[in-house]
């Protein structure tokens, strides 16, 4: 990954291939923003004027190059939009800033080293920013052969102007950038996976290398375990294929901790839709149908990394569906873990029947709060589009929360009601439940059933991240194509929350 570097230095002294600067808009064309001012002089102060000429207007994405000027150790400066100034001075938002860094680091991918001068006046802004360039370089180059043609290479160092390399609150934010755009970049590295490769085994196998090296306390139930303990949910979803499913258990607790955390990640390392197959269209970014556990095991990861004080549990729903002779059929009922029985009516609403097993277990340790994470449900994308995610949940406040922390941690998210008129759709004629039920508010019903499965008293809440947890499109600011780490920000802010004692 993109080392990063923070530094006291002049944008005219640093060795690097390039300076990068802000540009915002403004009512007479673009103006430089804080940060270029010593670029801006090294211009005569017409570096504003000059970018106009070549196009720049200073929007969000944009990307100028022109000729650093004399003086200069780089040989290019490097503007970047960063849309509108804020009001009255105010500090810049953090999330224009990660996106303006994410856009320069796209852009010099290739380079060995980039200064950026944006506006760091603060300790939270130089984390916006470093957080915003590490993001911006991610490539997933694991699958390519040698002598591959399938892109640059990453930039090689990010230095942040601005920062205070020595002072403890610069170098708490850097070490925080730091941690989180590797773990969101393990994620994307665990999502953009081919399924060849990765399947409930081999994801259990990665589990077990990454807590050793963390300190992290590591559980695998295989099939054979699976089903001595009733865990009917995750076999039933994982029969028709022939890499049998798992259950991992992965765990940081620190000493000093008073909350605990347990985060539920539905692992469907491919999903066919089983026998209710997928149409055609729709079966090529099921690979990603794993992103919210590959979220849960960067989360403990980064929450070891950064010595938070609480115990954060992770369990990883791994399984693969897959249609065979073996496989679970539309009509078959399952006994899940905590005992309900399940009316499976369509196989390609999978992701419900292993996170039922793994809320109810969570449920067992008596955690202080539950919170699950899907790719669950096409219906919530119709509904919130592909960059938002969903927040359902048995607590309002905990849903509120969520939501407040997910804003400010840069990710869109949107809280959704429980609708109780849409439970009765899940009776079954036969059995305790149907894993169906309405049409209509889909991403509603599961969030229903899953309901089922929360001890009584227990604060849970929900994460359908069906639509920004892979981008298909192209890159936009740090977001690349492909996996994208999505609520790994979010859930590593609510368990700095938990630490805090400030959480429910």
């Amino acid at each position: 990954m993109t080392a990063l570097t923070l530094s006291a230095s002049s944008a005219a002294s640093v060795r690097a291939d390039a300076v990068v600067v802000g540009l915002t808009t403004g009512p007479k064309g673009p103006v430089v923003a804080a940060g270029g001012e010593a670029v801006d002089r090294a211009y005569d102060g017409k570096l504003a004027a000059t970018l106009e000429i070549l196009g720049a207007s200073g929007g969000e994405g944009e990307a100028t190059r022109l000729p650093a000027p004399a003086g200069f150790k780089a040989p290019l400066v490097l503007a970047v939009g960063l849309g509108d100034a804020p009001a009255d001075g105010a500090a810049w938002p953090a999330e224009a800033l990660r996106r303006a860094a994410g856009v320069a680091s796209r852009a010099l991918a290739g380079a060995k080293k980039a200064a950026f001068a944006l506006p760091a006046g603060d300790a939270a802004c130089v984390e916006a920013v470093a957080l915003g360039a590490l993001l911006g370089s991610y490539a997933f180059t694991a699958s390519r052969g040698t002598g591959s043609k399938g892109g640059k290479e990453p930039l090689g160092e990010a230095v942040v102007l601005g920062g205070k390399p020595r002072d403890k609150e610069y170098k708490a934010a850097a070490e925080r950038a730091t941690v989180l755009a590797q773990e969101m970049n393990r994620t994307r590295d665990l999502v953009n996976t081919p399924p060849n490769e990765l399947y409930p085994a081999s994801f259990a196998t990665l589990v077990q290398a990454a807590a050793k090296e963390h300190g992290l306390k590591v559980e695998v139930l295989d099939d054979k375990a699976l089903a001595k303990g009733g865990y009917g949910g995750i076999l039933g979803v994982g029969m028709g294929s022939q890499r049998p499913p798992r259950l991992v258990r992965v765990a940081y607790t620190h000493a000093k901790a008073k909350k605990t955390l347990a985060l539920v990640g539905k692992g469907i390392t491919y999903d066919s839709g089983g026998i209710s197959l997928k149409p055609p269209g729709f079966n090529e970014t099921m690979k990603s149908d794993m992103s919210g556990a590959a979220a849960v095991f960067a989360t403990v990861v980064a929450a070891a990394r950064l010595g938070l004080k609480v115990n954060v549990t992770g369990w990883l729903a791994l399984a693969e569906n897959m249609p065979s002779g073996s496989a679970l059929r539309p009509g078959d009922v399952l006994r899940t873990y905590s005992g309900k029985t399940v009316e499976v009516l369509n196989t390609d609403a999978e992701g419900r029947l292993v996170l039922c097993d793994a809320i109810t277990r969570a449920g067992e340790e008596n955690p202080d709060a539950i919170v699950d994470v899907a790719t669950l449900t096409g219906a919530m994308v119709m509904a919130l589009g592909g960059q938002v995610f969903a927040i359902m949940g048995n607590d309002d406040g905990l849903r509120s929360q969520i939501h407040t922390i997910a804003e400010a941690a840069g990710e869109a998210a949107w809280p959704m009601p429980l609708p109780d008129n849409l439970r009765k759709g899940l009776d079954s004629p036969i059995a305790d439940l149907k894993n169906i039920g309405e049409r209509m508010g889909g991403g509603l019903v599961a969030g229903l059933y899953l309901r089922e499965f929360v001890n009584d008293g227990t604060a849970w809440a929900h994460l359908d991240i069906a639509g920004p947890a892979f981008h298909e499109g192209a890159p936009y600011g740090y977001t690349p194509k492909g996996g994208t780490g999505s609520a790994v920000r979010t859930l590593v802010a609510l368990a700095e929350r938990a630490a805090a004692g400030s959480l429910l």
